[in-house]
């Protein structure tokens, strides 16, 4: 069953998503999910077109192998081979598309910079991993991998420096010396008003 976005914002919702990043969270994941299932639409598409080609291929070759052609068997398995080759490209993009999406979900785990994502699919070596349950295999590694390689992509959280108290104003007479803003204001005033008594 395909997903939804209600379906995509309740699990990121429950996941701790900030109500401000959900939105844009929800789209990315759907377009993303929308892409894989075109893609393998085609694919399948594809796939039924040629299978819908071999019984008029059968028939060609049973032709030939009537009139006494002694090259309709090397035919026949020629045709053969080129089909069992192209179910087997299928079986394996099929199987490539899966890994994509698994490992960008980890990239995006791993707080990797939207922005580096398609440069690092690109580089990835998808047949050194293997789908095990619905997810790649050997998970931990291939984090610790992610944050290895990529630690320069890793988004970092701005954290909010500790709040520092005002300070109570100096008022002299306790034998310390006065803050720098009120010698800065006495300063200001005797310019003004030139110094007062006592001084």
């Amino acid at each position: 069953m395909a997903l939804t976005n209600a379906q995509v914002r309740e699990i990121l919702s429950t996941a701790g998503v900030a109500a401000e990043s959900l939105e844009t969270a929800v789209q990315a994941i759907m377009n993303g999910h929308i892409t894989s299932i075109n893609a393998l639409r085609e694919e399948r598409d594809g796939y039924k077109a040629e299978a819908e080609k071999l019984p008029g291929i059968q028939a060609e070759l049973d032709a030939v192998k009537a009139k006494g052609d002694p090259d309709w068997q090397k035919k026949f398995e020629d045709e053969h081979t080129a089909f069992e080759n192209y179910k087997e490209k299928v079986q394996k993009d099929k199987e490539k598309a899966q890994k994509v999406e698994l490992y960008k979900d980890i990239l995006k785990e791993c707080k990797i910079e939207e922005s580096r994502i398609p440069s690092i699919l690109k580089i990835t070596d998808f047949d050194s991993f293997a789908v095990k349950d619905g997810s790649l295999d050997d998970l931990d590694k291939i984090k610790a991998d992610i944050e290895k390689d990529y630690s320069g992509f890793i988004m970092q959280e701005k954290s909010k420096g500790a709040e520092v108290e005002t300070p109570p104003a100096n008022e002299g007479g306790d034998g310390n010396e006065p803050s720098r803003a009120a010698q800065i204001a006495a300063e200001y005033h005797k310019n003004l008003y030139g110094e007062t008594k006592g001084e």
